[in-house]
């Protein structure tokens, strides 16, 4: 039987392959998931290469897998982490409780707590006194305002 690649995606719960291809004798359009076993942050597009689904990814090429696998891992590292240059008072209210509960996600887990061995109850600073002190652009300027 031959068989033409059409789509090809990936999956990360559970960790799967998704091939849309069609059967030239038939005709029809079908759909292969195939599961890839013990999936970490490490691993790279030959973990799918089962002999089973050889047949059907030979079509595609690992080069172009590995681009795919690449980018919708950057998609992700995107979604969870919070960019220091953008203006969340232009996200939607659903957008902005999502960057707040990755905030608070890493405000937990940078939290000195008592428990740790790092944890010091009462640190002193001392700031030089001896420095001219320097005055904001946005203080100068709204003073003659008033």
């Amino acid at each position: 039987m031959m068989y033409t690649a059409k789509k090809c995606g990936v999956r990360f719960q559970p960790p799967a392959m998704i091939l849309i291809y069609e059967n030239e004798t038939k005709g029809k359009s079908r759909q292969r998931i195939m599961p890839v076993r013990n999936f970490s942050k490490f691993s790279d597009c030959t973990r799918a290469n089962n002999p089973r689904n050889k047949f059907y990814l030979e079509q595609v090429s690992l080069k172009q897998l590995e681009k795919f696998l690449a980018e919708t891992m950057k998609q992700i590292r995107r979604k969870t982490t919070i960019d220091p240059e953008e203006d969340l008072n232009k996200l939607e209210d659903k957008e902005l409780a999502k960057r707040k509960s990755i905030m608070d996600q890493l405000f937990e887990k940078n939290q000195k707590k008592r428990d740790d061995p790092n944890f010091i109850y009462n640190i002193e600073v001392e700031f030089p006194q001896n420095e001219q002190l320097q005055s904001c652009g946005w203080d100068t300027e709204s003073s003659d305002a008033f």
